[in-house]
């Protein structure tokens, strides 16, 4: 037993305990390649946060081990992403400048915050609480926050002495007043880094083409000289082992950042949960979401110690993990190997490395967040998701990432409310030659029942809605003539009753009762029965007047033979 709840906490024990030496060949092979992408992904992203790059490269060793220990997925590539460095820059910028030692004092309170945050959310089996980030509020968000990093990669790609301003229309603007001072070799460098990684994507998609457009450009600013020449270069890399110190708490960042801190949380277990699940039913196989949040904090809690940034699952590094051949969590372990000797003995390397090719290499890989797809898909299937999607957009372009993420949520949350609050309904009719009844607005062919009112609700009927039922009511029998001597409540779509929709089934029944008009319920399902019966109603109203179908209660009501068609 004790073997079990330690299998459970530390899911390494099973995979280790049954790991086969076939496995390694793959394993080894896909960690390899993960790193050679990582190295340069894990510095462009430190970069893209305002941190110095070597802290990418730190985020990429200790997470990567205490992953694999405690995650459920075999093929997640944990590390640092644009969207969390995104987010990371956006409420680290609030507290220092960008690159100041109180910035980087701040990014690494925030890992630790973040870690913290999603091993509780993880111990409370709250993982539930990614569902209120909608799928058209995130892909709004992730498309905004391309075009916001795109930005803030525009001053390293073109080598263009930009102001840190979070306001995407005031670089546009800034840009166009500045744009005879770009720094024509910067650029040329820039565009040919790009041009390369995706012509290595589109014909050669195994070839590493991150640390090809690395050596290049390396090489190339160190043949000619170029940093002497106005090229913006990484220069001296720290080489060796980060040290291992614990965040000291801090009062004051915990109140100025525990909102980032809960955003970059669920934001990022939402992205890394995504892509573990789609790669676990490729290889059939479950993973368990809320032990991914406890792997997934303590991954950050790590980074956190190492003074790195926050850390989470990225889709194109798991991608290649996967065509690589990773089976287990073997690869990201030797993953974290490959970067770790890459500290101590290759950072000198590094040292004429472009800050432009690290832009490349951050706006091609943001480039595929902006999900055009999504938005034909919602055009023909749900145009107010659309909206979901616009408003989330324009609010992350217009006040900022956690704003616009917040409003996003909070619209989401609001349009679901007014959605529950005004539910579906439908009046039924019968089709020819059947026991059958159906909308009478999808079904032409369907007839209504003479004096029987047929009305089908597919909501939970509760506070919210109680009111808007009551006029439905009172308007579709206004709007029947003559005036029916039955109503037919077809309950078979409500799913909960709570007592203020129970309060006010007495008063329907009150009213139709001093109508004359007789009140019959089909198919109640057993919770939403058992507050009836708890309540008094069903009593009151009479067993006879709850039937199992739709067609008892017609029968019952205009005393046709019970086979009648």
């Amino acid at each position: 037993m004790v073997l079990a709840a330690l299998k459970r906490w530390i899911p390494a024990i099973e995979w280790m305990g049954s790991y086969k030496k076939a496995q390694w060949l793959q394993d080894g092979s896909a960690g390899l390649t993960t790193a050679v992408m990582l190295v340069p992904q894990g510095m462009a992203y430190a970069l893209l946060a305002g941190l110095p790059p070597i802290l990418g490269l730190y985020a990429s060793t200790l997470p990567l081990v205490l992953y694999s220990l405690f995650g459920t997925s075999r093929q997640l590539a944990v590390g640092p992403v644009a969207m969390v460095s995104l987010l990371v820059l956006s409420s680290a910028s609030a507290i220092a400048a960008p690159g100041s030692s109180e910035f980087i004092t701040a990014a690494i309170f925030l890992a630790l915050l973040v870690g913290v945050f999603q091993v509780g959310l993880g111990l409370l089996r709250a993982g539930f609480l990614v569902n209120f980030l909608s799928h058209p509020v995130i892909s709004g968000f992730t498309s905004a926050a391309a075009l916001v990093i795109g930005m803030s990669q525009v001053k390293h790609l073109t080598g263009l002495p930009l102001s840190s301003t979070h306001s995407i229309f005031g670089s546009f603007l800034e840009i166009f007043q500045k744009i005879g001072e770009i720094h024509t070799t910067t650029l040329l460098i820039g565009i040919g880094s790009m041009a390369t990684l995706l012509l290595l994507r589109r014909f050669a998609p195994k070839f590493p083409r991150f640390l090809v457009v690395v050596v290049l450009s390396t090489l190339v600013v160190w043949l000619f000289g170029l940093h002497n020449k106005g090229v913006a270069i990484v220069a001296s890399v720290p080489q060796g082992l980060p040290d291992v110190v614990f965040p000291l708490f801090s009062t004051e960042l915990l109140v100025r950042l525990w909102p980032a801190a809960m955003t970059i949380a669920l934001v990022g277990f939402m992205e890394s949960v995504s892509v573990a699940k789609a790669f676990a039913s490729k290889h059939r196989y479950e993973i368990r979401p809320n032990q991914e949040l406890i792997a997934l904090g303590l991954a950050n809690i790590g980074s956190s110690i190492l003074g790195a940034l926050p850390v989470t699952g990225g889709f194109s590094r798991t991608a290649v993990n996967d065509q690589a051949g990773a089976r287990s969590p073997m690869a990201a372990l030797v993953t974290a190997t490959v970067i770790i000797l890459v500290l101590v003995a290759l950072t000198p390397l590094f040292y004429y490395l472009p800050k432009t090719t690290l832009a490349a290499i951050i706006l091609v890989a943001v480039a595929q967040l902006v999900d055009i797809a999504e938005i034909k898909h919602l055009w023909h299937v749900k145009r107010a998701d659309l909206a979901l999607l616009v408003f989330t957009f324009v609010a992350t372009l217009v006040l900022g990432i956690e704003e616009g993420i917040g409003l996003g949520v909070g619209a989401s949350l609001l349009w679901f409310v007014v959605r529950t609050t005004r539910p579906h309904t439908a009046i039924l009719g019968r089709l020819p030659g059947t026991t059958v009844y159906r909308n009478l607005l999808r079904f032409p062919e369907a007839k209504a029942v003479d004096g029987v009112l047929i009305l089908r609700i597919d909501a939970q009927f509760y506070f919210g809605n109680v009111s808007f039922l009551k006029e439905t009511l009172h308007k579709t029998l206004t709007d029947t003539k003559p005036t029916p001597h039955t109503v037919i409540i077809d309950a078979s779509s409500i799913n909960e009753l709570d007592s203020s929709a129970d309060a006010a089934l007495h008063e329907i029944a009150e009213f139709l009762e001093q109508a004359h008009i007789k009140l019959y319920f089909a198919s109640v399902k057993g919770p939403v029965r058992d507050v009836m019966q708890r309540s008094g109603f069903w009593e009151k109203l009479g067993v006879d007047r709850f039937v199992f179908d739709i067609h008892d209660a017609v029968v019952a009501a205009t005393k046709l033979p019970k086979g009648s068609s």
